[in-house]
């Protein structure tokens, strides 16, 4: 057991009894079953089937409850100490905190299993993320590449991007709007940059391998630089390691050119298009530029030295600062900056690949296939269980996929369009031949802006859908999909993405529900 964790056990176990969360059995050592710990209800129960009788499975987020945003508890941190095999799906699909609970509380040498990224050895099939380009300015981001594992990073490491200095005419501000429109500030120039503290006011902490959006402010139009650096921490108590720094130039309401003769650059490239991210590269130690001016992903992506590069804002990123304390750092309500935006609302953290690989039922057979041989090597005596359970379940998993396929195909091939609360369906719509055509926001965690509204709303008329789909968890925070719906008197049916609920207590149950709703739906 962890040092320390006796006193944390022991009000876990209080919280326990005063919480009905549906998360399987709490684990314990005393059962005499192999004990496991799963980030998701979907995978306890594929662990479940897979275990039978020998194991004993708990998820840390409850069913009914959302992967991309649930905070973790002292039962949670309980379960994970008494583990004996832990399965997340990873890809960046949980909440951090998650996947630092796990990682930080499991006992040395218990099996920490990324399913999404392991299963690709067992043929499952994977598809890119796909960002919206739609927008008028560049899309500006913070990115850490690469994992880290050459310096000793696991997922559960922080890397920190930290402001150092910034000149111009005016305040140079980045931040993220939250979901119920908070504003969490990371660079703030009006206050200076303090090296004593670490820059901790002008820092932000990423998971290896993670990007993420903000908006950049900048109060008056010219020439500004602004000086990044990079450091790993491995673990919670370790020493950061440096990665280097760079120095940005941004040409505000100023033609870019001219502002990189005035920065000394001869070459320039200018960023005005698509989408960018500042870079620290874990594997070359050191900050890059990596710039996707069309959308084409990796194929398109390219990589520059942050000292050849012009970051446009145009004079069409002039807007007001909003009304509200929360933003009262940029300003005077209504008075004018020039903005770069988020382009999302809310937290959005997220890898390049889309981690909701089981809306695929092949890919959750290779999901089975590595439980399986997990837990045959951690429990041998088992094996012949473990093999047997697992052979019975890949047969029921191979009839709900055909029952999928021919469900779909007898919906007329018009009607076959997705449009739901957010982007989880990529893999069931490329898997059975249906089209994504619209979502309201690409995470559930994040707020559509009036562009993604307006957006939706003329794609679900030129369409003509008969249906859009809402994924029961989210019904209490997605009124802009109902309202679409109600206004184009169309359907609003249910469909499940990340988690459980009333319809679907097991997988098999959540793709047959699935398979009805859509037939039922857009038949």
């Amino acid at each position: 057991m962890a040092p320390g964790a006796t006193a944390v056990l022991a009000a876990a176990a209080t919280l326990a009894l005063l919480t009905g969360c549906a998360t399987g059995p709490a684990l314990s050592p005393d059962d005499g079953r192999l004990q496991v710990v799963t980030t998701s209800g979907i995978l306890r129960d594929l662990v479940a089937n897979v275990g039978g009788d020998r194991v004993t499975a708990a998820s840390i987020v409850p069913d009914e409850a959302d992967p991309h945003s649930y905070e973790p508890g002292l039962r949670d941190v309980r379960d994970v100490v008494y583990a004996d095999v832990a399965f997340s799906n990873y890809l960046l699909l949980e909440e951090h905190s998650v996947i630092t609970t796990l990682d930080a509380n499991l006992r040395p040498g218990t099996p920490n299993i990324s399913l999404a990224e392991g299963a690709v050895k067992y043929a499952a099939e994977i598809i890119p993320l796909v960002e919206d380009l739609s927008l008028d300015t560049v899309w500006l981001g913070l990115r850490a590449r690469g994992d880290g594992a050459d310096l000793g990073a696991t997922r559960a490491s922080d890397v920190t991007i930290s402001a150092t200095a910034a000149a111009g005419p005016g305040e140079v501000f980045a931040y993220l709007t939250g979901s119920f429109g908070e504003a969490d500030r990371f660079i703030d120039s009006a206050d200076g940059f303090d090296a004593a503290d670490g820059y901790r006011d002008d820092t932000v902490t990423l998971p290896a391998d993670a990007h993420t959006h903000m908006s950049w402010v900048f109060t008056k139009p010219g020439v500004y630089t602004l000086t990044l650096q990079a450091a790993l921490r491995a673990t919670s108590t370790s020493k950061p390691v440096p990665l280097g720094s760079g120095t940005y130039v941004f040409a505000v309401g100023v033609d870019p050119q001219r502002a990189a003769k005035k920065a000394g650059i001869d070459d320039p490239v200018v960023l005005d298009q698509g989408h960018a991210d500042l870079t620290v590269d874990l594997e070359a130690r050191g900050m890059t530029t990596l710039y996707d001016p069309t959308g084409g992903g990796d194929a398109t992506q390219r990589r520059y030295d942050p000292a050849r590069v012009v970051i446009s804002v145009p004079n069409a990123a002039i807007s007001e600062v909003p009304a509200g304390r929360q933003f009262g750092f940029l300003g005077r309500a209504g008075s004018q900056v020039y903005q770069l935006p988020q382009a999302v609302l809310g937290k959005h953290v997220h890898g390049e690949i889309d981690p909701h690989l089981w809306q695929n039922v092949r890919n959750v057979i290779a999901y089975t296939k590595l439980i399986r041989d997990t837990l045959v090597e951690r429990d041998p005596a088992g094996a012949s269980v473990y093999r047997a359970n697992a052979d019975r379940y890949i047969g029921q998993l191979e009839q709900v996929d055909d029952e999928l396929r021919a469900t779909v195909a007898a919906i007329p091939s018009a009607h076959r369009q997705l449009v739901t609360t957010h982007d989880a369906f990529g893999y069931l719509a490329a898997a059975y031949g249906l089209k994504v055509a619209g979502f309201v926001t690409p995470n559930p965690a994040t707020e559509p802006s009036p562009r993604d509204i307006a957006k939706l709303t003329t794609t679900v008329k030129n369409l003509d859908v008969p249906a859009v789909f809402l994924e029961p968890n989210l019904a209490s925070r997605s009124s802009t999909l109902t309202e679409i719906a109600a206004r184009n008197d169309i359907r609003v049916c249910r469909i499940y993405g990340d988690s459980f609920g009333p319809d679907a207590r097991t997988y098999l149950q959540m793709m047959r529900f699935n398979a009805r709703t859509l037939a039922d739906c857009l038949g």
